[in-house]
């Protein structure tokens, strides 16, 4: 059953903005033309940057766009796929649900058949991403991550795999084919559970996983017993490919791509050069923007750019063997979501990178040339609120989830969350 349009859908352009040439309610942000946007003192003091482009690039205003609402009144969305039918579906990571978006504006009732994936004792889900397998119209196959909260104890971040009867609003044949380790108890399971999902060219899928650290860090990111802080890869039926770095080696989990992370919510592939890119929250200063290569360790918590929430250093900022960051943020936006301009609406968006800002209530959009970001510009400013997803449709708009938080930041206040879509002025 769909529920009714003026619930849930506003078919109105709400606002237009143009460019970012406001700062709108971050007192923070200047848009002076080839100055940086963030006027604030970096909170690591010695955070130098090993190259020029590394860190607080020149604004640059590009494009006048519109934003309409698609969606109004969504509880945490998170993400979102674009079926071949026009709708859109996606999911609200609480309380663990998954909907479609109908071209005709409705939205559906939350799909049959999630709770599947419940663990023996798990009561509710937490619902993060969903991506289309690349022979979707064919299989009808999806894939999407998520966590069970059981009593006393909570799983880590999992990928299930489904077919979608589209028509039938359910999942059906759907089977777990990745569980990360270890189990994580309940006070480290609200943040840092990555969950991100993209597909390579070979078929294969790659998932970021948080490191669940407290202040202070752990140091689980640098060892490969365990998923924490990883990026992983796994085939479709969730095996470890062959060609995966740590294959074969003894205490070595086989899924293991790349290691050393704190809190990665974006994950995207440069249609361009084919290269995988990342984003990672930092503590206090040092969000990251990093190209993720085979078998190599990005540092977290030996090498950070940013200091611990109490005041106190964490680590160097650069050491011999860790990679370092294409660019890093400091203070913190916090990034989530993380998509590559592919479309022909925006002609000057062309080589763009776009990342959601959590605590900077920003989308923020990175130039890149040559792997180096060269211009930022932050847009939907004037909203105040978190981003949580960006996305590139096939029409060659920008979709953008907003998030104003989880249920326990304010339990008297359900969180709401908007999908909005930015299209030419």
């Amino acid at each position: 059953m769909k529920r009714s349009v003026g619930m849930v859908v506003w078919a109105v352009c709400l606002a237009v903005t143009v460019g970012a040439q406001t700062p709108g309610r971050l007192p923070w942000l200047a848009t002076d033309e080839g100055k940086p946007i963030d006027t604030r003192p970096t909170e690591k003091k010695d955070n130098t940057p090993g190259f020029p482009e590394q860190t607080r690039a020149p604004f640059h205003a590009s494009a006048p766009f519109k934003v309409t609402t698609l969606i109004n009144n969504l509880e945490v969305s998170w993400s979102l796929a674009f079926l071949p039918s026009g709708n859109i579906i996606f999911t609200e990571r609480l309380p663990g649900r998954m909907r479609i978006l109908h071209t005709d504006g409705t939205v559906s009732a939350p799909l049959a058949g999630v709770s599947a994936v419940l663990s023996p004792g798990a009561k509710d889900i937490g619902l993060l991403d969903v991506v289309l397998d690349p022979d979707f119209a064919n299989n009808r196959r999806v894939f999407f991550s998520f966590f069970n909260y059981i009593e006393n104890t909570n799983t880590n971040t999992c990928i299930a795999r489904a077919r979608l009867d589209e028509k039938g609003l359910a999942l059906t044949d759907v089977a777990v084919i990745f569980r990360g380790l270890p189990v994580m108890p309940s006070k480290r399971l609200g943040a840092k559970t990555g969950g991100r999902i993209v597909i390579a060219k070979d078929g294969n899928l790659l998932m970021t996983l948080g490191d669940r650290s407290d202040s202070p860090p752990w140091d689980v990111a640098q060892k490969l017993d365990n998923h924490l802080g990883k990026i992983i890869r796994i085939t479709p039926d969730g095996t470890p490919p062959a060609d995966n770095p740590f294959i074969g080696k003894a205490g070595v989990l086989p899924e293991i791509w790349a290691y050393g992370i704190r809190s990665p919510e974006g994950l995207a592939f440069d249609p361009r050069t084919g290269r995988l890119w990342q984003n990672d929250h930092g503590p206090r200063g040092g969000d990251e923007l990093n190209i993720v290569e085979k078998g190599k360790n990005y540092g977290w918590p030996l090498v950070a750019r940013g200091i611990d929430y109490p005041g106190t250093p964490i680590g160097v900022t650069r050491m011999d063997g860790m990679v370092e960051p294409i660019y890093y943020w400091d203070p913190v936006i916090a990034p989530s979501g993380l998509a590559f301009y592919t479309g022909n609406l925006f002609p000057q968006w062309k080589n763009s990178l776009f990342v959601g800002g959590l605590r900077g209530a920003l989308l923020d959009r990175l130039t890149i040339v040559n792997d180096k970001v060269v211009a930022e510009e932050p847009l939907l400013t004037d909203l105040g609120t978190r981003i949580r997803d960006v996305r590139v449709g096939p029409d060659g708009a920008v979709y953008v989830f907003t998030d104003s938080g989880t249920p326990s930041m304010s339990p008297s206040t359900p969180p709401t969350s908007k999908l909005l879509k930015l299209t030419p002025k």
